[in-house]
């Protein structure tokens, strides 16, 4: 415990800014169908986050070498307050995309900057209570900020402005009573062809959980309320996808250490496949259903990143991983991106179960591609894995993020 304390002021910005950016993920999908946005406007604004984050991705190692943790976190925490208030200030689609994709690119910075702090600030002793943790803080954060929905109501301003609030506030206690000085990261290099090569299986699967995950985190809460769910009801719908999402999180990550990952990638798929149909032929509008539906989905399909990575890096060369780290969530952003887009026209033509059987479709496809890969290329052997999978903790500060969120983090992740 004595070693956790010190990042107590760290673990508490994390989660005010966490439960701030979970807020306003699911705020923005309810009013901005409250203003008229149609299902794919509404898909086309959540697509500028994660627009917005891939391109956070890309350069906020520049930025922490160029002025330090402190000062990134400061101005992108300012800067994703004003872009949040600045929302209610003009009620348009182009305006609102445009405000995402800044809160993405400073979310994604903001983030890796926590990220980089926490290993920075622990050993390999002690990281994986550390980490423990930091994803029961993101947990708890996100969860609890669902019901300032219901409570608060979606109109006027004072949602936006509860937003701003959280993103300014989470600057307070690593100013007043974080001492600690971490070192910078390395510059890290982007090469696409590189991580393809490392990879095809988890280049392909980070892609599809953009394509499904981000879908569900943009357009589930209206998903809910097309299928007649209360305010109070959406807000459990939307927690009980992210808590089902730590359930089995632990489980899949211990048998696929021991097994052929991609094996435990596959169930984790089917699981995933299952729980999407389920909701889209069974769950109909009943509230209990939906809510078992989603809890069982999140418990297979949040995992999905986490072991897509870790594949990943069971191929990375010896000083690989932090290119196949950044380069993970760079593929998930570019899933993010489409798949909002593409499954708001769905939703918007064919009705709200169309979400997840777009979703099923997707998951059916990757199964397919996985069987493909299993038969391609042989499974690392356990011994080298945790050898590999212990230089990843090392030299990756974007991982643990990663693990603990499909991102659509949970924030939004």
């Amino acid at each position: 415990m004595s070693t956790i304390r010190p990042l107590i002021p760290l673990l508490v910005t994390a989660g005010i800014l966490i439960g701030g950016n979970g807020l306003q993920g699911t705020f923005i999908a309810l009013r901005a169908s409250q203003e008229g946005f149609s299902t794919s406007l509404i898909g086309f604004v959540g697509a500028g986050y994660s627009i917005g984050f891939a391109i956070g991705c890309i350069y906020v190692t520049r930025v922490l070498r160029a002025i330090g943790h402190i000062r990134t976190f400061s101005a992108m925490a300012a800067i994703a307050s004003a872009s949040a208030i600045a929302m209610v200030l003009l009620i348009d689609p182009i305006f609102w995309f445009t405000m995402r994709l800044v809160a993405g690119i400073c979310f994604a910075s903001l983030f890796a900057t926590v990220e980089s702090w926490l290993n920075a600030s622990v050993t390999n002793a002690n990281r994986a209570r550390t980490l423990s943790i930091y994803r029961l803080v993101d947990l708890g954060s996100v969860t609890a900020a669902q019901y300032v929905i219901p409570g608060v109501g979606i109109d006027g301003f004072e949602i936006f402005a509860f937003i701003a609030m959280a993103l300014s506030l989470s600057l307070v206690p690593i100013s007043l009573a974080d001492r600690s000085s971490p070192t910078v990261p390395e510059a890290i290099r982007f090469d696409v062809k590189k991580l393809w090569n490392i990879s095809p299986l988890a280049t392909v699967g980070c892609i599809v959980v953009g394509l499904t995950n981000a879908a569900f985190r943009n357009l589930g809460p209206i998903y809910a309320h097309d299928i007649g769910l209360s305010i109070t009801a959406i807000a459990s719908f939307m927690s009980a996808g992210i808590v089902g999402g730590v359930v089995l999180q632990y489980p899949l990550g211990i048998y696929s250490d021991r097994l052929d990952r991609r094996l435990v990638i596959l169930v984790a798929t089917l699981g995933s496949t299952l729980a999407a149909l389920y909701l889209a032929f069974f769950a109909g509008g009943d509230e209990w259903r939906n809510l078992v539906g989603i809890f069982v989905f999140g418990a297979f399909a949040m995992p999905l990143y986490s072991l897509c990575s870790a594949h990943a890096n069971d191929h990375a060369g010896e000083g690989e991983h932090a290119l196949v780290s950044a380069g993970m969530l760079f593929f998930w952003s570019c899933g993010a991106i489409i798949g909002p887009l593409f499954a708001s026209v769905l939703l918007q033509v064919f009705g709200p179960q169309a979400l997840f059987l777009y979703t099923a479709v997707v998951l059916v496809a990757f199964m397919a591609y996985t069987v493909l890969r299993m038969s391609a290329r042989p499974a690392v052997p356990a011994g080298a894995r945790h050898s590999r999978f212990r230089n990843l903790l090392r030299t990756s500060f974007f991982f643990n993020k990663l693990a603990a969120s499909d991102k659509d983090r949970s924030g939004e992740r």
